[in-house]
């Protein structure tokens, strides 16, 4: 496929949802605007069976560039994952199994196509694996890959500096985490790595790699992580399985961001939609000048993200459900079932059953804050026993419902 130039979307592409671009925006623009078409790659660990929007800005950003004739290769680190990123970890990551690591890539790729044509006929994205290189490897390569880096360069990265601090272990094959990574922009020879900024140390280890394998520049596009202006925290983690994630449904997703605090609203438009910056910049206004309710404009932004990923009919059932049982305080239509032998429960052991609850120990917090009912009653005692009735329907929060079925 022909490279299309179209300098407008270039400069959208290298600004939005943009941290750095090194060594410079500017050079890479030139590549962009010469016509060559750049072999570009963006890699993930499977340590979760689930992508979410924050890593979903990354793609979006890629079927841009695919579009306009760039090669686009999508790396699923199944090597790497087994290694455990060191990156804002205070310990060690337990190591997955291959197994573990297979079971998770199994629904990656059809998360992602909503967002990104991966079997596009004219241009497809490439897929690959980093065991398929990275586990045959010799000791003797490997020695040589290691002799790039320094112990001092490997201790700058942060997380490690604080364990040395704290006296925490740093086991040796930590260090071999970039090293991998690294050798991944090699093994694909690639022109540019996409990467939050967590992943920067990574993603320069692989620069200086090829510069010394290849003999060429790579860039290294590094995009903004979701976090709340206010507190700095992550909105979305995939290893802590906090947020809102692709293989959510249409309800679910909705409601997830529905309860996102009003100060991530803005970002969460820039990153997650596919709406114009200029419309952003309007509702960014609006927001500022207080001349709207925010619950009105994080309605849209609920609606624009989960008709990405679900479609406009599927969104606008969720934006229905979501008023029905928010603005009318009515039961939504379709609640999961929890059919029981038994007539009597102990509360707490209902709510794990049912899995309302990830423990009895979360169990008896949310009944102790008032945030379960039955039936429409508030139930704050956790050590109450209950007789279940056919069609009772227990809530916990605002939006987790189950109805009983003997």
């Amino acid at each position: 496929m022909k490279t299309i130039i179209d300098e407008k979307l270039i400069d959208e592409i290298l600004s939005r949802s943009v941290v750095e671009i090194l060594p410079s925006k500017e050079k890479l623009k030139k590549e962009l605007l010469s016509g060559k078409a750049l072999r570009i790659y963006i890699g993930a660990d499977p340590t979760g069976p689930a992508l979410h929007i924050g890593h979903a800005t990354n793609y979006i950003i890629l079927e841009k560039l695919r579009k306009l004739g760039h090669k686009i290769i999508i790396l699923i680190g199944d090597f790497t994952a087994r290694i455990g990123d060191p990156t804002d970890k205070s310990s060690a990551r337990v190591q997955l199994t291959r197994e573990d690591v297979v079971k998770n890539t199994k629904t990656w790729l059809k998360q992602l196509k909503p967002i990104i044509a991966i079997d596009d006929k004219k241009n497809p994205v490439e897929i690959a694996y980093n065991h398929d290189w990275l586990s045959k490897m010799s000791f003797e390569e490997i020695i040589k890959l290691a002799s790039n880096f320094t112990v001092q360069r490997m201790l700058e990265r942060d997380m490690f500096a604080k364990r040395l601090k704290e006296e925490k272990p740093i086991y040796l094959h930590e260090f071999f985490y970039p090293l991998m990574q690294g050798f991944d922009s090699v093994h694909l020879d690639v022109d540019v790595e996409m990467c939050g900024n967590d992943q920067k140390f990574n993603a320069l280890a692989g620069r200086t790699l090829v510069q010394r394998y290849k003999n060429k520049e790579k860039f290294v596009f590094i995009t903004t992580l979701l976090e709340n202006p206010i507190t700095k925290e992550k909105m979305m983690s995939k290893s802590q399985g906090t947020g809102i994630f692709l293989n959510m449904s249409n309800i679910d997703m909705f409601g997830g961001i529905m309860s996102q605090p009003d100060e991530n609203i803005v970002q969460l438009f820039i990153d997650c939609t596919l709406m114009s910056l200029e419309e952003i910049n309007k509702i960014k206004n609006q927001l500022e000048e207080k001349s709207v309710n925010p619950r009105d404009i994080k309605m849209r932004l609920a609606f624009e993200i989960t008709k990405l990923y679900h479609g406009e009919k599927a969104a606008q059932e969720a934006e229905d459900e979501f008023n029905k049982i928010f603005q009318k305080r009515e039961l939504p239509e379709n609640m999961p079932v929890f059919k029981s032998k038994k007539e009597k429960y102990k509360l707490i052991d209902l709510l794990a059953e049912t899995k309302l609850a990830s423990s009895k120990g979360e169990a008896r917090r949310l009944i102790e804050q008032g945030a379960v009912e039955i039936d429409g009653q508030i139930i704050k005692d956790w050590n109450c026993e209950m007789k279940l009735k056919n069609k009772m329907v227990i809530k916990v929060g605002k939006r987790r419902f189950i109805k009983i079925s003997l």
